[in-house]
């Protein structure tokens, strides 16, 4: 029988003086009450064995070794939460890209709206809307505009004033900066305004919403 097992029946022995355990656990504290409630209830002219004595001790210590070892290690999770939690606000300022470059139309949807990042000043240019294989169903003229976040409202209809089918659809730009240089920007690329934790997950705020850390595939710094 175990050291364990002989002290549990020991105790029981004692009468009236019970230790509750309702998870049927022996914790360090259980353990030692049931030790000492054994070192006073046993016989003194048959005292107990000291090599089960020492082993029981050992038990004890060991017990206390393995909750001291779960403290450092729940600090230390604590610990690389917090640190993970400030490398997320050190993005502050760059550039998230989702590279999800697409929008999703339904048969419900009667409008689509979108928001594209311009990094640069903008003179002139197209925002140019694109079916799965590449083909340009619909562009919209850009107008001279400051850099930023531009909003763009899409009827759903083609070229041609035809609704187009209930498909995804690609989103992108091409315009020419002020100074005559070639730009591009598409859907899903915009820089990260602010962070926000909700029950210990980071959600970045691009452009208009706030979008799960783990949804951006790339952080990187605004190049003009």
């Amino acid at each position: 029988m175990s050291s364990v097992a002989t002290i549990t029946n020991n105790a029981t022995k004692a009468g009236n003086d019970k230790i509750y355990n309702p998870n049927s656990e022996l914790d360090k504290n259980a353990f030692m009450k049931l030790f000492l409630k054994q070192l006073e209830m046993q016989d003194p002219t048959n005292p107990m064995d000291t090599d089960k004595m020492l082993e029981q001790t050992a038990y004890l210590s060991t017990m206390e070794m393995n909750t001291n070892m779960q403290k450092t290690i729940d600090t230390l999770s604590k610990t690389l939460t917090s640190s993970n939690q400030l490398s997320t606000v050190s993005a502050i300022g760059k550039m998230a890209d989702t590279g999800n470059r697409y929008i999703n139309i339904t048969d419900d949807d009667t409008k689509k709206d979108f928001e594209l990042y311009f990094g640069d000043n903008i003179q002139s240019g197209k925002v140019q809307i694109k079916d799965k294989a590449g083909n340009i169903v619909k562009e919209f003229e850009l107008n001279p505009h400051s850099k930023g976040i531009l909003s763009f409202e899409w009827d759903l209809k083609d070229s041609n004033g035809m609704r187009v089918k209930s498909n995804s659809y690609e989103i992108s730009a091409v315009y020419t900066t002020p100074d005559g240089k070639q730009k591009t920007t598409a859907l899903g690329a915009y820089p990260i305004e602010s962070i926000r934790f909700e029950n210990g997950k980071a959600y970045a705020k691009l452009a208009s919403q706030y979008v799960p850390f783990e949804k951006i595939k790339e952080i990187y710094q605004w190049q003009n």
